[in-house]
């Protein structure tokens, strides 16, 4: 009794130590809400907190991230996207209540919807025939992101069975709906690469989508247009006396930028143990301080190259390509055949794709060019609105990032050259400051 009691004891104290302690901030920062994350060190933990803001749209102004031993401690400036700070106070509850978790892991269920994994080239009226095929197996698609990247396709799509409203569970229909779409994405000239997969659960949507475009090595391949001259500047360096590899990335900023650069650096099975994060205007940099999971920097020449493709890759792909075009309509079968049909028939091509339904409405986002990725003619978008509905299917921008018109003065870093955003210096003084040996950080 005595040992089980101890036992209890010994749990209970473990919890303690390893469960995050959360503190969010209003006060010390006049133009964003400061969360700061103590936890215990985890490979991918980083990467958990970061999908828990990211997940409710919020915006990562600056991030502070260290490690000391075993232990983590982050800090993020986060606004929602027009620049204001989060005062709801039922977010600010959900937000500690998922940080505080965020150590035991966290899974997304499919919420009784069968997951459909497809990968393969990509081609214009692909996204037509994927829909068209499905519609005709009896699929009602409930839910569903597409990305396209340098020539490769990857999506998941949730579906239900359109008569019953069920799951498809059954193996032989299951097999039927494999078959079907593998010989869509296989075409003519895609017969090896072209993959799909069925599952009833699965992880984190665009955790997942990078996972399957990494896995298709989508950074490999050629473009098939060239850069617009905008493409994210990746660097990396290693710092000999402290065997970390320091990699800076900088580009022009987005939401979501930090989640997209930590699922790349998860899953090549680099763990972060410093980081800062800044906005200046439109412009984001990063700067990770890394090594590999048995404590070493990166090695070699082939390794810092694909390091430096991979994250470059991480930054594009959810590159918003083209016209932001918004569907909202009222669900029926066959809906997504028939709008992906009509872009299909006028010339247009779908870049990126976010489908979802709120009870009876299909609220759906398509980026379009035309069919060799240019801007599309807005008589064209005009054509096709008329055929859909003009009061359906609208042209729209993405949100302003108002608060970058207001990016505070020590922000307003000049450029490239500092490649390594965070010195030796600055680093040691951020720590000794949230460690309570200084008084100010500047």
């Amino acid at each position: 009794m005595e040992w089980s009691a101890c036992l209890d004891e010994y749990e209970k104290l473990v919890i303690r130590m390893t469960t995050p302690r959360v503190v969010i901030d209003n006060a010390v920062c006049p133009k964003a809400t400061v969360v700061k994350v103590d936890s215990a060190r985890k490979h991918g933990i980083l990467l958990e907190a970061v999908q828990v803001l990211t997940d409710l749209n919020l915006s990562i102004k600056k991030a502070y991230i260290s490690s000391d031993g075993r232990w983590f401690m982050d800090v993020f400036h986060v606004t929602d996207l027009k620049g204001n700070k989060i005062t709801d106070k039922s977010v600010i509850n959900y937000i500690e209540q998922s940080l505080v978790t965020i150590h035991y892991g966290r899974t997304t269920g499919s919420n009784g919807l069968t997951a459909l994994e497809l990968t393969g080239t990509d081609r214009v009226g692909l996204l037509s025939e994927v829909f068209a095929v499905l519609a005709d197996l009896q699929c009602n698609v409930v839910d569903a992101k597409v990305w396209t990247h340098n020539g490769r396709i990857a999506s998941l799509l949730f579906v239900k069975d359109c008569n019953s409203g069920s799951p498809i569970e059954d193996t032989q229909q299951i097999d039927r709906i494999e078959a079907r779409l593998r010989n869509v994405l296989k075409g003519d000239n895609d017969i090896r690469s072209a993959k799909t997969m069925v599952s009833m659960a699965v992880t984190h949507t665009e955790r997942r989508l990078h996972q399957m475009m990494f896995a298709d090595r989508d950074y490999e391949r050629k473009p098939i247009l060239q850069p617009s001259g905008d493409s994210p500047a990746v660097t990396v360096q290693n710092w000999v006396e402290r065997d970390y590899s320091v990699v800076n990335v900088q580009c022009k900023d987005r939401t979501k930028l930090l989640f997209d650069v930590l699922c790349t650096l998860t899953d090549m099975e680099y763990t972060v143990f410093h980081a800062t994060i800044k906005t200046s205007g439109d412009r984001a940099y990063q700067e990770f301080y890394i090594r590999h999971a048995d404590g070493t920097p990166i090695s070699s020449e082939p390794e810092r190259q694909r390091v430096i493709q991979c994250l470059q890759a991480a930054v594009e792909r959810r590159a918003s390509e083209g016209v932001r075009l918004e569907l909202c309509t009222l669900d029926r079968q066959g809906l997504l055949a028939d709008v992906t049909r009509t872009f299909r028939e006028n010339g247009l091509n779908v870049t990126r794709a976010e489908v979802s339904t709120t009870r009876d409405m299909a609220l759906n986002v398509f980026y379009v060019t035309d069919a060799i990725g240019n801007a599309a003619d807005p008589k064209l978008i005009e054509s096709v609105r008329q055929k859909i509905g003009l009061s359906s299917l609208k042209v729209k921008e993405l949100p302003p990032l108002d608060y970058h018109q207001e990016a505070e003065k020590e922000d307003q870093t000049a450029g490239l050259a500092g490649t390594v955003l965070l010195s030796l210096g600055s680093l040691v003084k951020w720590n000794l400051y949230h460690l309570g040996l200084i008084r100010s950080y500047s």
